[in-house]
């Protein structure tokens, strides 16, 4: 076994005058930085570089599943049976499926009426479906609101086109093994401003290669919570909706796979969904979506690797795949390798990132991301800068629900306008009204950019690798953040 390296700071170094000090804290920091800051950099380092082949190897076995599906694959119509519903004389309506629609709400003040609007203009034979209103509200206006609403009318922001049951529910009906039929969200707002438009790209992503690449070899893909018809019988043997984390979706989507049941992902079937336009409603959006997965993956573990109904191959998809890579890693490595190691590599040049781990490896990564949304693709600088400025919360987030930390249960509501132009209007209003100074400031983001714009400066004028292009506008980009500067309306381009 190799020996512990020894620091040796002599005691006169604090004993003498005060006129040197500086420079005798420079001589400290030298000889604490060959024996234990060089190291420690280093194996954060390459634990980066590690994180970050196994994010690249995921993304590019997923693009090449959906690539080889679009080329070559069958249409979900082909590979499952489908057949539209004829009306029978004597059946009558009994040839039908019993649907139930239900409508999660919690102090949806701007969306309650379109979400019910929408689901009672759902096409289906009037006897055969039930809408639930399940209303959590904890606000008395709202909740006696929905109320009347409801009987008016005698998820949440989504609102389906009318013919969604008809391209859905066939599937189920025809697909005995099938627990799951899941659409595509389609997003209402996008165009609203910058913010908006990078949470496009993202989530095209999600649903364009994860979701299809997960439905297309059978393994699995998590339930988004909405846009989706979940058969009872799936539901009832997977043990219901279950609220010991904040991601109940992904948690009956899990139970239900471990169950045997197949999962069908419809990209063709758009349902219309509206994105957070304020940076607070995404930021708390995405701490739950964070935050839950981590806490769900340390309550499961166990479970999954003992199920004995699944493969082996879903089980290593499910907790590798689904949850360790795309869930924990993909977050963790995005903040240390480029908010982290590579400005302290500025700082310490005895460590240096290899270029394959600066340029090659994350330029593929961010081309897969970007060709999911081909409209965006001159925007992807913005995008790059504002995820790894998110990487902070969302990392800090994934370690809250890993470890089961304060906030691990926080469950805010994601502020919605349920109309464009309300937007407009909330986001006029606040900048004439102002913002509070605690509700506007985010310290730890002004923080990071502050030390990513000292590294920057020390590069250009005694570094070697060039990277204070980079750090600029890496810190510029923490620094806009953290002062609130996001979220705010721009022209459409």
């Amino acid at each position: 076994m190799g020996t512990i390296p020894t620091i040796k700071i002599p005691v006169e170094s604090f004993t003498n005058g005060g006129d040197d000090i500086t420079g005798r804290i420079m001589v400290i920091g030298g000889q604490i930085k060959a024996p234990l800051v060089v190291p420690l950099l280093r194996m954060l380092m390459y634990v980066s570089l590690a994180m970050s082949v196994m994010l690249f190897i995921e993304k590019v076995y997923m693009s090449l599943v959906v690539a080889f599906k679009k080329l070559f694959g069958k249409k979900a119509e082909k590979r499952y049976k489908w057949e539209s519903f004829k009306d029978d004389i004597e059946l009558g309506n009994s040839v039908y499926p019993l649907v139930l629609v239900q409508l999660p709400m919690f102090n949806e003040r701007e969306v309650y009426q379109l979400s019910i609007g929408a689901a009672c203009g759902l096409s289906w034979p009037s006897d055969r479906i039930v809408i639930q209103v399940l209303d959590d509200s904890t606000d008395p206006v709202i909740k006696g609101l929905v109320e009347m609403e409801c009987e008016r009318w005698a998820n949440k922001d989504f609102q389906p086109e009318s013919d969604f049951l008809w391209k859905t529910i066939p599937f189920l009906h025809h697909n005995s093994e099938l627990g799951l039929v899941q659409a595509r969200w389609k997003f209402v707002n996008s165009n609203e401003c910058l913010m908006t438009r990078m949470q496009e790209m993202s989530l095209d992503y999600h649903f364009k290669v994860e979701q299809e690449s997960g439905s297309s070899t059978h393994a699995f893909f998590g339930f988004n919570g909405t846009a989706g018809v979940w058969r009872m019988a799936a539901l009832n043997e997977a043990g219901g909706w279950k609220d010991r984390t904040t991601v109940e979706d992904m948690d009956l989507a899990v139970r239900a796979s471990l169950k045997g049941w197949k999962f069908l992902y419809i990209g063709s079937v758009k349902v219309k969904n509206e994105l957070p336009s304020s940076f607070k409603a995404y930021r708390y959006q995405q701490h739950r979506w964070s935050c839950g997965p981590a806490n769900l993956f340390r309550k499961m573990i166990f479970e999954i690797m003992i199920n004995k109904r699944v493969t082996l191959w879903k089980k290593i998809h499910v907790i590798y795949s689904f949850f360790f890579v795309r869930k924990i890693v993909a977050h963790i490595v995005t903040f240390v390798l480029y908010c982290v190691v590579i400005p302290a590599t500025v700082m310490v040049p005895e460590v240096m990132v290899p270029k394959w781990g600066t340029v090659y490896i994350p330029a593929i990564i961010t081309l897969l991301n970007a060709v999911g949304t081909p409209r965006s693709i001159h925007l992807v600088a913005f995008w790059i800068l504002f995820e790894n400025v998110m990487s902070l919360h969302r990392t800090k987030a994934t370690l809250i629900g890993l470890f089961e930390a304060q906030r691990v249960n926080e469950w805010v509501v994601t502020e919605k306008h349920g109309d464009p132009s309300k937007a407009k209007i909330t986001t006029k209003q606040h900048k004439k009204l102002g913002f509070k100074l605690s509700e506007r400031l985010l310290t730890l983001e002004i923080c990071v950019g502050l030390i990513l714009f000292i590294c920057a400066c020390h590069d250009l004028v005694f570094g070697k690798y060039h990277y204070y292009i980079y750090l600029y506008m890496q810190a510029i980009a923490f620094i806009i953040i953290g002062l609130g500067y996001v979220g705010t309306d721009v022209p459409n381009s």
